[in-house]
């Protein structure tokens, strides 16, 4: 009863997410100064270990299981996911092993959390973080994958999900709710409590390794084939729609994002050309199902402008996001959620609906719209509570001595590039050859 091909495009699609996180961890590591990259990369990385036990004890009960609470939540049944193995999950003739699917929805939950790496950057303790990402996912990204990923009857006949998908009627294919505007809300959140980094913005926090990002930035834009159009969960025409539209979007958002450079500061930078790609990413990744290709491009195009232009907000709230999470990801959900309204078309999509431009009225704008502002604001004052209570008892930033002289030493006893020279060179540095002849 297991459609194989389902399964195989299922299982390549969960591996392209998870490299996404090491992806990550350079596209982050490449942006921070020298003495601050391994535990940038660090905090990334772990995210993979702690998200995943979460997920085995309970994450993915509580965020597919059966729904406990009027659409808020789901039980704890499926705990543990004992004598799951067997189970199947999808329609008739294109059902996939449950684990299959558990492992594909795992990667969501850990790349979300570690996109909150940027907003803390360079200031963030190590055990206290790894604490935080177990509560924050506990408390604020399950509810928000029942309410979007988890439909009605789709792990067993009768079987209810979430409401902002299944109430609301909502339209996010791949986390523009979930995990693009929550981690930009997490992320104002975050950065509200640490407080901003010594020096900041007076002293310039330029990026330590250029080369780092643009390979970051190529694997999360290779990875997020498998974000999009996996969520397809087969090999299906809906799979081809969102793969095409994925790189159509993020080759439209690369060229916003660099024309507004050219305007404001006078350059195309490879920086911008990296964020510019991540932003059309983040923009389509809600409708990439439910638009057509030329709605892609102009959702690509618009979210590069907004993107780039919402890098200022940060400096006019005087809020230390270090690495521009609001600005990328949150302002980039925000505006891919709301343009669903505008662009989407059930000639692209039939189980999509018809937005603005297409003949749909206002009805699919105003829901996403209130599917957009529901994420954004349960994620900032969850996220600000919990951030706030771990603060204040265990402290989850590092002291200011040690974030000057360097929080790789300070945390990680280890440095990421070793310049020091050893002991047998220096008589060679000073003119000499080994065993002291000149």
């Amino acid at each position: 009863m297991i459609n194989t091909g389902d399964t195989a495009w299922l299982l390549g699609s969960a591996a392209l997410v998870m490299l996404m996180t090491p992806g990550l961890a350079l596209f982050y590591g490449g942006m921070v100064r020298s003495r601050s990259v391994l535990n940038v990369m660090m905090l990334t990385f772990v995210c993979l270990a702690a998200v995943g036990l979460v997920w085995l004890l309970y994450g993915y009960s509580l965020s597919f299981g059966n729904d406990a609470f009027g659409g808020l939540i789901g039980n704890l049944k499926l705990s543990g996911l004992h004598g799951l193995a067997g189970a199947t999950v999808g329609p008739e003739g294109h059902k996939v092993p449950l684990l299959a699917f558990a492992g594909f929805q795992l990667m969501f939950a850990v790349i979300t959390v570690a996109l909150l790496v940027g907003a803390v950057a360079e200031r963030a303790r190590f055990w206290p973080w790894l604490l935080f990402v177990v509560v924050w996912v506990t408390l604020v990204y399950l509810p928000l994958a029942h309410w979007v990923f988890a439909f009605d009857a789709f792990t067993g006949p009768g079987t209810t999900g979430g409401w902002l998908v299944n109430k609301l009627h909502a339209l996010d294919f791949a986390g523009g709710t979930a995990v693009e505007v929550n981690s930009g809300a997490a992320a104002v959140a975050l950065a509200f409590v640490f407080g901003a980094r010594q020096g900041w913005p007076r002293q310039a926090v330029r990026p330590h390794n250029l080369p780092f990002v643009m390979f970051g930035a190529g694997l999360l834009w290779f990875g997020w084939f498998g974000f999009n159009a996996g969520s397809a969960l087969g090999a299906s025409s809906v799979a081809a729609t969102s793969f095409l539209n994925t790189t159509i979007a993020a080759a439209t958002a690369v060229i916003g994002w660099l024309v507004v450079e050219q305007v404001r500061d006078g350059k195309p930078t490879t920086l911008g050309a990296a964020s510019g790609a991540v932003a059309g990413l983040v923009g389509i990744t809600p409708g990439c199902a439910y638009v057509e290709p030329l709605g892609a491009a102009a959702i690509g195009v618009i979210a590069g402008v907004v993107c780039s232009l919402a890098i200022g907000l940060k400096y006019k709230l005087r809020l230390d996001d270090s690495l521009d999470v609001l600005a990328v990801h949150g302002i980039g959900g925000f505006t891919g959620m709301l343009l669903i309204g505008l662009f989407a078309s059930t000639s692209a999509n039939p189980s999509g609906a018809d937005g603005l431009f297409y003949g749909g009225g206002f009805d699919q704008l105003w829901r996403q719209a209130v599917a957009t502002f529901a994420a954004l604001v349960y994620s900032l004052v969850v996220t600000f509570v919990i951030a706030w209570v771990l603060h204040r008892t265990l402290g989850l930033r590092i002291g200011r001595e040690a974030e000057l002289d360097g929080i790789d030493e300070a945390e990680h006893a280890e440095s990421a590039y070793d310049l020091a020279v050893h002991p047998s060179r220096r008589a060679t540095a000073a003119g000499f050859v080994e065993g002291g002849r000149p």
